[in-house]
Formats: C-alpha cells, sequence, structure tokens
C-alpha cells in the first residue's frame, strides 16, 4: 500500500528493472517495466531529450542555486551550490569540511531571494561531529529562526545502516521537502569496517552503491548533494606529500565537482580538483569564526 503512495511511486522510478523484480518478486522484467513507466507519468517525472538550450535554462533560470553565505565561495562555485550535483569537500582534520557543511545546513532554510533553498535538510552524521550549537550560532547569524528543527540528523552505526537509509528511508525527508542531503563523511564508515586489500573490491562497490542512489534521489528531488571525504598521503619521488582524496576512483567519478580543503596560516582555502566548469586550480579564501565561515 507504501507503494502507491508519490514517495512510493518515486521509489518504483528509482529502481532499476533488475532491482524492482527483486524487490516486488515480480514474475518478468516486462512487468517491472511497465509498472515503472505507469509510475512515471503519475509522479510527473520527466524523461524527455532536451535541448543544450533547454538544459541551460532550467539550471540558470528555473533552479535556485544554494548560497555557502561566503561571498568568496560563491564566487568560486559559479554562484553557489547547483541542485541534481554532488560536491565533495575533502581535506585534513579542521581544514572547515564539517564547519561549510553545517553552513549549508542553515543556508539552505534561507528564502530563494536570500540565496536559500526554503528547504529542511538531512544530515548523515557518519563522523559523529555534527554540532547543534554551532547550527544555533550560525543561524542567529543569518537570522534563521527554527532551523534545529529542520535539521534532521542520522547517525548510522555502520555501513549497512548508512546503506539502507540511503535507499529506504531518505527519500522519506525529501517527500516532505528536504532539498539538501550531507553526508560527512562518505568513506569512514567504510574505511573502518573493510579491513584489508582483500575487502577493497567489495568497499569500492558498496561505496559506488550509496553514491548512486544518493544521484537517483537528487535527480528525482532536485536536491543538492554535499559529501565530506578523508585524505591519504602519497608520498612523491621528489620527497613532497600530496594529498589526495581517498575512496580512488569511485567518489572521483560519482562527484560532480571536488575540493580539497586545506589550512593556510591564519585563513583557510578552498581549491578546485576537479569540475566539468569550473577552473582546476581556482582557489577561495576563507576564515572560520564562532558563527560559521567568513570571507577571509
Amino acid at each position: 500500500q507504501g507503494l502507491l503512495s508519490m514517495r512510493g511511486l518515486r521509489f518504483i522510478v528509482a529502481l532499476t528493472s533488475d532491482e524492482l523484480v527483486d524487490f516486488l518478486a515480480l514474475g518478468s522484467y516486462e512487468t517491472a517495466s511497465r509498472l515503472q513507466e505507469n509510475a512515471k507519468k503519475i509522479i510527473g517525472y520527466d524523461d524527455r531529450v532536451l535541448t543544450a538550450g533547454q538544459l541551460l535554462q532550467i539550471i540558470e533560470q528555473e533552479q535556485p542555486k544554494l548560497t555557502t553565505g561566503v561571498k568568496g565561495l560563491d564566487e568560486l562555485l559559479g554562484g553557489g551550490l547547483y541542485p541534481v550535483e554532488i560536491y565533495e569537500f575533502a581535506g585534513e582534520y579542521g581544514t572547515g569540511k564539517t564547519q561549510i557543511c553545517h553552513q549549508l545546513s542553515v543556508t539552505a532554510q534561507l528564502p530563494e531571494e536570500k540565496g536559500g533553498l526554503n528547504a529542511s535538510v538531512v544530515y548523515i552524521d557518519a563522523e559523529g561531529t555534527f554540532s547543534p550549537q554551532r547550527i544555533a550560532s550560525i543561524a542567529k547569524r543569518f537570522n534563521v529562526e527554527g532551523a534545529l528543527e529542520r535539521i534532521y540528523v542520522y547517525r548510522p552505526l555502520n555501513t549497512g545502516e548508512l546503506e539502507r537509509f540511503v535507499k529506504f528511508t531518505l527519500n522519506t525527508y525529501l517527500d516532505q521537502g528536504a532539498r539538501l542531503v550531507v553526508v560527512d563523511s562518505i568513506i569512514v564508515l567504510y574505511r573502518a569496517q573493510f579491513r584489508g586489500i582483500e575487502w577493497l573490491a567489495r568497499r569500492q562497490q558498496a561505496i559506488n552503491y550509496v553514491l548512486d542512489w544518493l544521484k537517483r534521489w537528487a535527480r528525482l528531488y532536485s536536491a543538492v548533494i554535499a559529501i565530506t571525504n578523508q585524505v591519504l598521503t602519497h608520498p612523491l619521488p621528489s620527497g613532497i606529500a600530496l594529498k589526495l582524496p581517498a575512496g580512488g576512483n569511485i567518489i572521483a567519478h560519482a562527484s560532480t565537482h571536488r575540493f580539497l580543503m586545506k589550512k593556510a596560516g591564519d585563513t583557510w582555502l578552498m581549491e578546485v580538483l576537479d569540475s566539468p566548469r569550473l577552473a582546476k586550480g581556482a582557489t577561495a579564501e576563507f576564515t572560520i569564526k564562532d558563527d560559521g565561515i567568513w570571507d577571509a
């Protein structure tokens, strides 16, 4: 009966034919295809082919962009964070990854005319670093009332809980109006619970599946996805130690935009590692205070 709700119909559309056959124990793929086509019509899912001009109009004019609340970062991002895209913020401890996620969780609640999404937030706190006190300080700065009541925090105990939440529960909150999903961090549980080189292939496949579900929900609900990532140290022959995001090609290919967060003396830097439209190597400087991130 739950599958007949709008949320259930979106779940049917999000599934592949193989997943739907297994999930509902259907007798054939033809039945699954007919069920999905009917579900698409009911929810108004648009899978038509668009011209590049039509797509540009939707991206630039019809979809609101999410401000970071920092002018320099917004300029680096091309105006803010775009819906249906995954933003990866990688860096060492203390480089501002969680801070930017906290600030986005507040600015997402701003009205669209102020750079927000006028929406609630789902915050998947895999590292246990979410701070309601920090949210309250940032919300006071941006004059957002009731900010804590519009952020839904989930703390998975293991990778299985994370995967079940993303696949089966996340869309409940998206259906109720959430438009920002934060995962802080995407890699921490997998690095801890898939131990040894013999587990590497299985770990990468599991991460890929979670990221794929995040992309499916982002597309169906026009949501912004922000993930944080840890870094690995890669020593070079020259003796220089290079910091690169963890997770290998799986996370690299899944993320639309990748940024490296750095501490630079008394300030912090966000550098573009990879992006389809942002200049590689471009940077923006910021500082962190008690009430969030500011222009340096």
